[in-house]
């Protein structure tokens, strides 16, 4: 009998592999809340607001479809997913160029799976890019932002990272806006970036499962600018309230179609197919209308307003943090209280969420989950802990046109108001 620890016979490329970040966050979460403590869920990145009541109903209207749809998806969702990207994105395309998966991560893993060369990530990055990379054994290629460029990729670091081996097959990995900054790319660093890609022949991934979800309304596609080589990644997660329901959208430029029909031959040997009801739902999502830019104008309101109150607390706590603009998600550098932290024992970005979770209840990840140093001192927080159906219901009732109020935040995203408040209490200690 072998003796030895089963991890052993693990695949060397899973082994030590550990459950992903934002998973175990969530979950630890829970089970401190089982044991009765009052814990503030700034962890997981879930959105708080509720499908559409149309894309319910649709849903509902659709719960009886039971046949195994094409492997590429619903031609008609293909269709209406592609009208979208045209009439929002200015991106040009059809039925032809979309593929439907179970999840946005499923088709992310699936490129990586088929496509024969390395993985450009810019740090900070989403926890699960660097991971299915491993998992598949593709090489990663990672490339440090700052704050000094807004934790921006930038065409000269692109540039740089290509020169040695200016030929070298590469997908590049864009998130706009960003999980975990919130920031997101100005149409002049947008353009320049395509001029890079352009040059090296290089495939760009531009995952814009919040692009729905810029505060202002004003999301902007690499695609635009380089639309032979961009693909471009959506879904239902986040801008429709739906991670659960598990569908994620892919359009390929013409000059990538035999990269699509790749994922597609192996999607057949693996999920087969994605959920029917669901599919049929989502033409409802896609296809837009006024219910539906209701729903999104109010929840950019609610966030852009929570998010800004949120990051202002925290500089004035005396972190170094930028205003958000997109998506629910802030990433405060701590560096500032660097002295302050190592007196009371902590000196990496992990101490510092633990101790943060011990004393206060807050649950937030720390930036090496994102790619960056635990010295660093970076953390993300997602502020999303808060009742979306009962703030949405308020926010209708303010003018379109009308901000809304720090003490429209305060009423109705309590919860997060008193982890930012009690977080940057435990910082100044």
């Amino acid at each position: 009998m072998n003796s030895r620890s089963p991890d052993v016979h693990l695949n060397l490329r899973v082994r030590g592999l550990k459950p992903s970040a934002t998973v175990a966050i969530n979950e630890r979460s829970n089970a401190l809340i089982a044991e009765g403590r009052e814990i503030y869920k700034l962890g997981l990145g879930q959105s708080p607001f509720p499908v559409p009541r149309s894309v319910v109903q649709a849903l509902a209207d659709n719960a009886h479809q039971k046949d195994y749809l094409a492997v590429t998806g619903l031609h008609a969702l293909r269709q209406t997913v592609a009208q979208y990207h045209g009439r929002v994105h200015e991106v040009a395309g059809d039925a032809d160029d979309v593929l439907i998966g179970p999840g946005s991560k499923e088709l992310m893993f699936l490129l990586q799976l088929v496509y024969y060369g390395d993985i450009v990530i810019p740090t900070p990055a989403w926890v699960s890019y660097a991971p299915q990379a491993q998992i598949i054994g593709r090489n990663v290629c990672w490339v440090h932002t700052g704050p000094e460029d807004g934790w921006r990729l930038t065409a000269q670091m692109l540039e740089q990272l290509c020169a040695p081996d200016p030929e070298r097959p590469r997908i590049v990995v864009l998130n706009c806006p960003s999980n975990p900054t919130g920031g997101s790319a100005t149409i002049e660093g947008l353009r320049e970036l395509a001029d890079a890609a352009r040059r090296h022949r290089l495939v760009l991934l531009s995952d814009e499962i919040y692009g729905e979800l810029h505060h202002e309304g004003r999301h902007v596609s690499i695609a635009k600018f380089y639309p032979e080589g961009t693909i471009v990644s959506s879904g239902l997660s986040k801008w429709c309230g739906a991670g659960g329901w598990r569908l994620g959208t892919f359009m390929f430029p013409k000059s990538l179609g035999w990269l699509r029909d790749a994922m597609a031959a192996v999607a057949s040997e693996t999920y087969t197919s994605t959920s029917a009801p669901i599919q049929h739902a989502a033409v409802r999502a896609f296809q837009g209308g006024a219910d539906i830019d209701a729903y999104l104008r109010d929840s950019r309101r609610i966030l852009r307003a929570l998010g800004r109150w949120s990051a202002t607390q925290l500089q004035q706590a005396g972190t170094n943090i930028p205003m958000p603009v997109g998506g629910f998600y802030l990433f405060p550098d701590l560096s500032p209280l660097r002295d302050r932290l190592a007196a009371r024992g902590m000196k990496t970005s992990a101490e510092v969420c633990a101790q943060l979770l011990e004393d206060t209840g807050v649950a937030i990840l720390p930036g090496n989950h994102f790619g960056r140093s635990e010295r660093e001192l970076t953390v993300r927080l997602a502020y999303v802990d808060f009742d979306g159906d009962q703030a949405l219901s308020a926010a209708q009732l303010v003018t379109n046109d009308e901000p809304l109020s720090d003490a429209f935040v305060a009423e109705h995203c309590p919860k997060v108001v008193t982890a930012i408040e009690r977080m940057c209490a435990w910082l100044q200690v």
